[in-house]
This record gives C-alpha cells, sequence and structure tokens, in this order.
C-alpha cells in the first residue's frame, strides 16, 4: 500500500470498471489518493484492496448513483473521475452485466458500448474536475466516442493513442489515453521513454518446468504442455514461429492460407525486446508468442503480470492458489497495465501544479 502523508496533495480519485487494479496502483505509485474502485466482478476485490488504499464496491456502472460516487471524493480536493470502460462486445464485464439485466445475445447492438455511455453520465452528474479514460484503439472509430466526448464540452481535452513500450511497459501494447480537464488546458505528451525488456522484467524469476509452480510464490506457475506441444516448443526460436518446427509438428491448419497469417502463434518470447500484447490467455503456449525465451513452458502467471507492470508481489486473489489460469489470466490481461497508470497520475500531477 502508499503512504498519503503530503497534506498538499490535491487530487483525490476514483477508479471506475477497476478491475484487479492496474489503474488504481500506478494513480497510487504517482501519489494520487483512489479512495474507491468500483467493478461488477466481485473477486477482483480483493486485489484492490490489499496492494491499495481504495475501498472496493461491487456495483454495476449502468446502477451507479452520482451520491455514491460523492460520498467518497474528500471535500478540498480536486475530483479525479478514472476508468477504463471495457468496450469489447464480448468483453467479461459485458457479457455479466448483460446477464445480470436479462439481455440476450442479439439483443441491440448498442448495448454493447452502455459502459461508456454511462461513464459519459456519471461525468455529466458528478462534473469531477478532472477525468481520465483508457481504453481499445478502434474505440476511436465508433460513434459512441464522439458521444463521449459531448459529455466532455465544459473541459479542456487531450486524446491520442499511446505505444506502451514508449512509456516503460515492457510491452509492445497500444491503448487510447484520454485526459480532460475544467481546471485549464492539458495535453498528452509524445512519450520516448527508454523501453525495458523481457530480460528486465523476468529474467530474475526462478525456473519453473511446464505445469509446475514455484515453491516460494504460487503465482508463478505455468500451464501444463502436451507430449506434441513440449516437442514443438523444444523446437521453437525466440521471435520465430512454428516455420522453425520439423514438417511433422506442424499442424494440418498452418499448410492452409489462412494458418500461414499467424506465424506468431506458438511463439517464443525474445529476451532483449517487449513482449507482445499480454491478452487474457497469455498462459497458453498456442495463443499467441506466450513460449518463455528461453525455458519449455508458456510463461507463467506471475510473469504474465510483471509484463503488466504489476510488481513482483502483487496480491490478485487470496493466496493466488484458488483460481484457474483462465480466472487468474483474465483478470491479468484485462488489467490497465500499472505503468500506464503511473504515467496517467504523473500527467495530472504536473497539471495540476501548474494551476
Amino acid at each position: 500500500m502508499h503512504n498519503f502523508t503530503d497534506p498538499m496533495q490535491k487530487i483525490s480519485a476514483i477508479d471506475l470498471f477497476c478491475g484487479v487494479g492496474g489503474l488504481t496502483f500506478g494513480l497510487e505509485k504517482a501519489g494520487i489518493p483512489v479512495t474507491l474502485g468500483v467493478d461488477i466482478e466481485s473477486r477482483c476485490a480483493h486485489a484492490l484492496e490489499e496492494n491499495s488504499n481504495a475501498k472496493f464496491l461491487c456495483e454495476d456502472v449502468v446502477e451507479l448513483s452520482c451520491e455514491t460516487l460523492m460520498e467518497h471524493f474528500p471535500s478540498g480536493k480536486f475530483k479525479l473521475l478514472a476508468g477504463c470502460a471495457p468496450c469489447q462486445p464480448f468483453s467479461t464485464y459485458s457479457r455479466a452485466a448483460k446477464q445480470k439485466h436479462g439481455d440476450k445475445a442479439g439483443d441491440n447492438r448498442s448495448e454493447d458500448w452502455r459502459l461508456l455511455s454511462h461513464f459519459g453520465r456519471l461525468i455529466r452528474e458528478v462534473k469531477p474536475d478532472l477525468v481520465t479514460m483508457e481504453n481499445v484503439p478502434p474505440l476511436a472509430t465508433q460513434p459512441v466516442f464522439k458521444d463521449f466526448l459531448d459529455c466532455l464540452e465544459d473541459y479542456w481535452l487531450d486524446w491520442r493513442v499511446i505505444e506502451c513500450q514508449k512509456i516503460g511497459l515492457p510491452q509492445s501494447r497500444k491503448r487510447l489515453v484520454l485526459v480532460a480537464s475544467r481546471l485549464g488546458p492539458i495535453d498528452i505528451p509524445e512519450f520516448s521513454l527508454p523501453q525495458k525488456t523481457v530480460r528486465d522484467t523476468i529474467g530474475k524469476l526462478p525456473k519453473i518446468e511446464a505445469g509446475e509452480t514455484c515453491s516460494s510464490d504460487p503465482l508463478h506457475r505455468s500451464s501444463r504442455l502436451s507430449p506434441l506441444n513440449m516437442e514443438r516448443i523444444r523446437h521453437s526460436k525466440p521471435g520465430g514461429s512454428w516455420r522453425d518446427w520439423p514438417d511433422e509438428l506442424r499442424a494440418k491448419c498452418h499448410s492452409k492460407s489462412t494458418g500461414a497469417t499467424y506465424p506468431s502463434v506458438y511463439g517464443r518470447m525474445m529476451w532483449d525486446a517487449p513482449a507482445p500484447t499480454v491478452t487474457t490467455q497469455c498462459f497458453g503456449y498456442g495463443n499467441g508468442r506466450f513460449g518463455h525465451p528461453e525455458q519449455d513452458r508458456a510463461i507463467s502467471l506471475r510473469e504474465a503480470a510483471m509484463l503488466q507492470g504489476f510488481p513482483r508481489d502483487y496480491s490478485f486473489l487470496p493466496g493466488d492458489t484458488n483460481a484457474s489460469f483462465s480466472t487468474l489470466g483474465r483478470m491479468i490481461g484485462n488489467a490497465v497495465p500499472v505503468t500506464l497508470g503511473e504515467v496517467i497520475g504523473e500527467l495530472f500531477q504536473e497539471h495540476v501544479r501548474q494551476i
């Protein structure tokens, strides 16, 4: 947890769609206390409250009221409303919300974007001093993004797609980031921070085998490999593809024209380059370039979390032992990278100092 004792601290934040707290943790690293994190997934409570000073509220943002948020903003501070509204039509949050409200697949497609619309509603009602929104780059082409910008007509704002490796995240991830302020003009700078690599990030973790769990860290565990996939990974080169394998190890789909367009599946990461985008399926060797650079296994859950900017001791669930790879992989892959949250927090801190 972070210690906030500076009486001159001017910003207080609430994190909507907080997940396991990547954005919260990053903002707190930048010196911005987060008082509340809101998410529909109750299993995110442990991660948020164990690793930050924020309280967790399990609630659907569709039903969240202005009054609830105002109760958690301390007086005398600039209010920052932050969040990453899941806008992918089949995201976990969207599915859970639809099930809760009795919606069915095939309903009006606009429902896929309602979470961002309710983020905009809360901005209109709360009127925070500062706003940040992080999301997938394709959102910028959707009509709902223009509607969201309309909610910020009383704000100075800036938005751009950020290449996360340029802010020091050891991952080639692109995210749309928006910042807005009632206090004065605000801009997102061009970032060009020193690049961090896979080796910088996970190179010192203990060696483990496929299917093994580290005795000192239950999150440092890797998925099992079938005998066939064990042979495949032994023939895989860092940065290479299934094209490096002998013909007898290749899947039938690889010989088809459609399969040839996916060279990164069953690939190994490279030590001295950023990782590929960490996804919710990053624990599976066949789901992308998620093979360890030299050990014959997929990356562990701990390695995936560290590539997302989480510290080595970050706790996701009590004991980090009572959940499946798919559950923890989803939590980690869906998280806002901590490094991105920290950069956004530092931007707001500098903005307020100039007021």
